[in-house]
């Protein structure tokens, strides 16, 4: 590992539906091979002061406890959407283990739609006494500056989710692009020097909201990254046959992936 290096863990590498896709009786859906189930997309960052969870998906308590994850000390969101916020409230042990709020940072926009779906977590406690059973989170507004957390810089990274702007995040030599169908032009720059490149790469025929595998390749080959992975992959991807005929450098990611990355 590199003198600042530090762990990434692929918690999630799915699609909104998940693989298998509840009613989807497809090959890949029925398929024995561990790497053709999909939980929805996150990573773990492994930072040197703690453990950064990127987006909260609806599986995020099943994926910790996969990886044996003991404490999460902060989250950064990409988006709104429910595959990537919905299990909110199972950060709110790590609340009660460590006696302190959770930082949460996302955009206003996300704050806003956490502060809906989850509003009993952001009310004052009808029972203080009741610690273990009360959320304590810190909502940490985002920009697009990058910020100092757990021993590491986090560079929040405009992308677009179709019309939608969402952000992906650069630390150290990582980049995570999850979501994606347009990098605008102001972010590439922010992209120059990622050896590690985690994007969004759908399927291969083109979608309207992401990039497909053809475009995530394109992206990879622009910004330079020694090794790509890519993520949120549907149920259309059988992994072995598709790894296969990936080139050099690029290969699909898989719940439970892990891998060695300088973060400072």
């Amino acid at each position: 590992m590199p003198e600042n290096g530090g762990e990434v863990v692929i918690l999630g590498s799915g699609t909104s539906h998940g693989v298998p896709m509840v009613g989807c009786r497809c090959p890949i859906c029925q398929s024995t091979d561990p790497k053709n189930n999909r939980t929805r997309s996150s990573i773990l960052v492994r930072a040197p002061e703690g453990n950064i969870i990127v987006d909260t998906t609806p599986e995020m308590r099943l994926q910790l406890v996969r990886e044996q994850v003991d404490l999460v000390h902060a989250a950064i969101f990409t988006h709104g959407h429910a595959d990537h916020i919905f299990g909110l409230d199972d950060l709110r042990q790590f609340g009660f283990l460590l006696d302190r709020d959770i930082p949460l940072f996302c955009e206003p926009l996300v704050e806003e739609q956490l502060r809906l779906a989850f509003s009993y977590a952001f009310r004052p406690p009808a029972d203080p006494k009741r610690r273990g059973a009360i959320p304590r989170f810190d909502m940490q507004p985002m920009t697009l500056e990058p910020f100092e957390l757990l021993g590491v810089r986090v560079q929040p990274l405009r992308l677009f989710h179709g019309s939608l702007p969402i952000v992906g995040f650069r630390i150290g030599e990582l980049a995570y692009c999850t979501d994606v169908s347009e990098i605008p032009d102001e972010t590439w720059p922010l992209l120059d020097g990622v050896q590690v490149l985690v994007i969004d790469a759908l399927r291969f025929r083109p979608h309207p909201t992401h990039f497909n595998i053809e475009q995530a390749i394109e992206a990879s080959r622009r910004i330079g990254a020694k090794q790509t992975y890519l993520t949120h992959i549907c149920h259309d991807i059988e992994h072995q046959t598709v790894e296969r005929e990936l080139p050099e450098g690029v290969n699909l990611a898989y719940d439970g992936l892990k891998f060695a990355c300088e973060l400072q």
